[in-house]
């Protein structure tokens, strides 16, 4: 026998006459609104109020531009494609980690007849965006509650974020239609260069620490070369993998990564310090003047043009069967 749901009473105090709702609304909002918005001020930097914690990396203005500075440099690599992955007609797409929402806003300019949802700990995104795209505060790793049966689900920029990445890559699997693709783009920091010019520098020291201590809170530090393995182990299918390299500086030869690396250079002058400031003091004995001298250094390191710092970034997409 079908359950008949449960009769919600009416407020007559609410509904004593026939206006539209006033400020009254505000009072019911107010508080999650709060927890959204009451960010945490450390060492010069503004941090994500919402679970607090679980991201180290700031949201304050200077991140956001930061941020804008690499969907730039990733349109630059990747030929102003948003992706690799051989979809058609998406409905329902989502973008994890959507940060500032420009790929997500593009991805809806692309697709106006698809349904776009960005989700990520910070509210950053602009307040005027395509009619189709909606931008959602939530964290990733906590339990789903905007939807499932996406046709297409992109995340890009996730290490250093995610503590059990291959558990968020199977809850794509889950929640991706049939015959829907998952795409992944992501870092590697394994080795940041070719020819071992970055031996023994600041800018090595500076990864160094920076990644240990990321891994000792318990992050996945470089998930890049691990992507299509997990992929494969979940159920992925046509699973295919394009490997880029990334360099900082202007010194490679070949003019595209000349701009890319010029981007990430200019990201880097910010992006440096963002990555290291609250891991290294909060999970590490660093005090703040302590990181800003390693990040002086290793930006000094990565504007001199006999060190060639380059890194692996990964993109790979599959198919769910």
């Amino acid at each position: 026998m079908e359950q008949q749901p449960e009769i919600v009473e009416i407020d007559s105090d609410a509904t004593a006459d026939d206006s539209a709702y006033g400020n009254e609304v505000s009072i019911y909002t107010a508080s999650l609104t709060s927890s959204v918005l009451d960010y945490r001020n450390e060492n010069g930097r503004r941090y994500h109020a919402y679970r607090d914690g679980a991201y180290l990396l700031p949201n304050d203005e200077k991140e956001q531009e930061r941020l804008d500075m690499m969907h730039e440099m990733m349109l630059t690599l990747m030929d102003r494609r948003l992706y690799l992955a051989p979809i058609a007609t998406p409905s329902y797409t989502l973008d994890l980690g959507t940060g500032t929402g420009l790929w997500a806003i593009d991805f809806g300019d692309s697709f106006p007849s698809a349904e776009v949802t960005g989700v990520d700990l910070s509210p950053i995104q602009p307040p005027f965006v395509p009619p189709n795209v909606r931008f959602i505060v939530d964290d990733v790793e906590a339990p789903w509650t905007y939807g499932h049966n996406f046709d297409f689900i992109h995340a890009r920029f996730l290490a250093l974020s995610i503590k059990d990445y291959k558990g968020l890559l199977q809850r794509c699997y889950d929640c991706t239609s049939s015959g829907g693709w998952v795409e992944f783009q992501d870092w590697s920091f394994d080795n940041i260069s070719q020819d071992e010019s970055t031996k023994g520098t600041s800018i090595e020291q500076y990864y160094k620490v920076g990644t240990e201590a990321f891994a000792k809170a318990g992050y996945c530090v470089s998930p890049g070369p691990n992507l299509e393995g997990w992929f494969r182990e979940i159920g992925f299918e046509d699973v295919h993998v394009k490997k880029y390299a990334i360099p900082m500086g202007i010194w490679p030869k070949d003019r595209k990564l000349k701009v890319v690396g010029a981007w990430n250079l200019e990201e880097a002058r910010t992006g440096m310090e963002a990555s290291a400031m609250a891991v290294l003091t909060r999970f590490d004995t660093w005090t703040p003047e302590e990181v800003r001298i390693l990040v002086a250094k290793a930006l000094r390191d990565a504007e001199n043009r006999s060190i060639h710092a380059l890194f692996d970034f990964y993109v790979v997409y599959g198919r769910k069967p």
